[in-house]
C-alpha cells in the first residue's frame, strides 16, 4: 500500500526521473521519500518518521562505488592517490549541490521553509541515486549515472582539473609566508546526525570556520572559506 497520495508531486517526480535519468520509476514511493528533507518528515502507518536520510546514506555509498569503478576503468595507469582525488572532486558536496540545481532537482525537494541547509540539494541527489539502486539494481544505476550524469551533465575534464583541495591550498599559501596552521574541532548538536565544526587557525589566530559530517569535511569547508575570503580575494 502506498504511503503517499497520487498527486501533482507524483507526476512531477515521475516526469523528472524520466527526463533526466531516462526511465519511468517502478516504485515511485522510494523517489518521493528521497526528496523529503528530515525537516519535512512525514509519518508512516506505525508512527515512524519518513525522510531521505537512509536513502542518502545508501546513495552516497553507491555513488562512491560507481565513480570509483568508472575512473578505475577510464584511467588504467593512474595511481590510487590520484584516482581517490578525482573521485572526491566528482562526488564532493559542492559539486553535487551545483549538479542538483542544474538539473532542477532542487525544485522538487520538500524542506521546511525555516531550514537553511547548504548540503540539502546534494544530499537529495545522493538519496535519489539510492532510490534508483533500490528500484533498478547496481548495473542499471551505474549505466544511468555514467551515461546521464557523468557524460552529459558534468564537464568532466574541467572538473577533474579544478583545484578542490582547499586544505592543500591554504597550507601552500601559509608555508610561503612561514605561518603555522592548525585546526580546532568541536562536535555540534544536530539532532540525528553528528556534525563537526572545524576552526582554522593561522599564526595562532582563528580565521575561518566550517561544518561537515566528518572532521575532514569540516576542515575542507573552513579552508574553502579562508581561500574565498583571504587567499583568492
Amino acid at each position: 500500500m502506498s504511503l503517499f497520495r497520487k498527486d501533482t508531486a507524483t507526476r512531477q517526480i515521475t516526469s523528472f526521473i524520466k527526463n533526466i535519468f531516462g526511465f519511468r520509476p517502478k516504485h515511485i514511493d522510494i523517489y518521493k521519500m528521497a526528496l523529503i528533507h528530515r525537516s519535512s518528515s512525514v509519518n508512516d502507518e506505525v508512527g515512524g518518521r519518513l525522510n531521505n536520510e537512509r536513502l542518502e546514506y545508501l546513495g552516497d555509498a553507491v555513488l562512491d562505488l560507481v565513480t570509483a569503478d568508472f575512473l578505475f576503468r577510464k584511467y588504467p595507469l593512474l595511481p590510487e592517490g590520484q584516482l581517490t582525488e578525482m573521485r572526491s572532486k566528482i562526488v564532493c558536496r559542492e559539486n553535487l549541490n551545483a549538479l542538483s540545481r542544474r538539473i532542477g532537482l532542487d525544485k522538487l525537494v520538500s524542506i521546511d521553509a525555516h531550514v537553511h541547509a547548504k548540503s540539502v540539494n546534494g544530499d537529495a541527489f545522493e538519496a535519489v541515486m539510492g532510490a534508483i539502486y533500490l528500484d533498478l539494481g547496481y548495473e542499471k544505476t551505474k549505466e544511468i549515472f555514467i551515461q546521464r550524469i557523468l557524460m552529459t551533465q558534468l564537464d568532466l575534464e574541467s572538473l577533474l582539473a579544478a583545484e578542490k583541495n582547499f586544505k592543500s591550498k591554504v597550507l601552500a599559501w601559509t608555508q610561503k609566508r612561514h605561518l603555522p596552521v592548525s585546526y580546532l574541532h568541536e562536535e555540534v548538536d544536530n539532532q540525528s546526525k553528528k556534525l563537526y565544526k572545524a576552526i582554522l587557525q593561522v599564526d595562532g589566530k582563528p580565521v575561518a570556520e566550517g561544518l561537515g559530517y566528518t572532521v575532514k569535511q569540516a576542515e575542507q569547508a573552513a579552508a574553502e572559506q579562508y581561500c574565498a575570503e583571504t587567499i583568492d580575494s
